[in-house]
């Protein structure tokens, strides 16, 4: 097995490090580290710079979610690349091994992604989306899956993501000035290009949120935002709405499952501020910019509108 660079972008990370590190330092494969840090406050740069290979320090207001791990990866020596949040840790030591294998199992495989299970703290809702989004068992999906799945076919998650550097670099890296989604516009371009996304559930990483209802309301106007700047990702795939009726309906059956019967009404409010969000992001353009900045939760992104 071939051996790997793994680059971490962090930001005030001085809470997670101490696991995240103790779980790194207990991996079976060998890797470089390359952290690219966004010139952290929190005292942690003597311990990001002791530990990793390769340190990045840039200016906080220079951050950018594809164009900063483009820079990262223009560093990194080796032919596979890892990219981990500093939130994201590992389960156990073959986390990283499992991820390689699976984008080792076919030479078509540009990508692959671990799966990821909620804090056990994480909320109710938290907690779904992750047994939504990760399932059990593993697949792979191709350009040609696009007729079940539709934009579901190019989903990818930089939370822990493998990635041939080669393909990566074939597509030009990850995109620059994207509000969110740099992983899923990744994804679609491997895809166009002709390679393959793996989603392999034996590589398994703690990482989840547990958000408001008002950051549920940012998170899917930046959602909007996100694929009506992009819309060529859904003229190609197919629309978001069928799949978010599925998420529904799955969360729904998983508050009965649980009986957790006093969640109905926040899932009625909760699905209805997702639904006002994403609904007010498509149309971002036609409201006041001040109003699209309130609503967004990526506020960095809008010195490029």
């Amino acid at each position: 097995m071939k051996s790997i660079s793994i680059i971490i972008p962090t930001y005030n990370p001085k809470k997670y490090l101490p696991k995240l590190f103790q779980a790194l330092d207990t991996q079976t494969i060998p890797f470089e580290l390359i952290i690219i840090d966004s010139s952290s406050t929190d005292g942690s740069a003597t311990l990001l710079k002791q530990k990793a290979d390769k340190f990045i320090s840039i200016d906080k207001n220079n951050f950018d979610h594809g164009g900063t791990r483009t820079q990262a990866l223009k560093e990194a020596s080796n032919d596979i690349v890892i990219f981990l949040t500093q939130d994201a840790l590992p389960i156990d030591q073959d986390t990283l091994k499992n991820l390689v294998l699976c984008l080792e199992e076919n030479k078509k495989i540009a990508a692959a992604y671990s799966r990821q299970l909620p804090h056990e703290r994480t909320s109710f809702f938290g907690k779904h989306l992750r047994y939504f989004n990760y399932p059990k068992n593993s697949y792979i999906r191709s350009f040609e899956d696009k007729n079940i799945y539709g934009l579901k076919t190019a989903f990818l998650s930089n939370s822990a993501a493998a990635y041939k550097k080669e393909a990566l670099l074939e597509i030009g890296g990850f995109y620059e000035h994207l509000i969110v989604g740099e992983d899923n516009y990744a994804g679609a371009k491997l895809l166009l290009n002709g390679y393959k996304i793996a989603y392999c559930a034996k590589s398994k990483v703690y990482h989840s949120h547990s958000y408001t209802l008002w950051q549920e309301f940012q998170r899917y106007f930046d959602i909007g935002v996100f694929h009506i700047e992009e819309a060529w990702l859904i003229e190609i795939f197919g629309k978001a709405e069928g799949e978010g009726m599925r998420y529904i309906k799955s969360e729904f059956n998983y508050l009965l499952e649980q009986k957790e019967y006093l969640y109905i009404p926040q899932f009625l409010i909760r699905n209805g501020l997702k639904f006002l969000g994403y609904k007010l992001g498509k149309n971002y353009k036609k409201l006041p910019k001040k109003l699209a900045y309130f609503f967004s939760m990526h506020k960095a992104w809008w010195k490029y509108k």
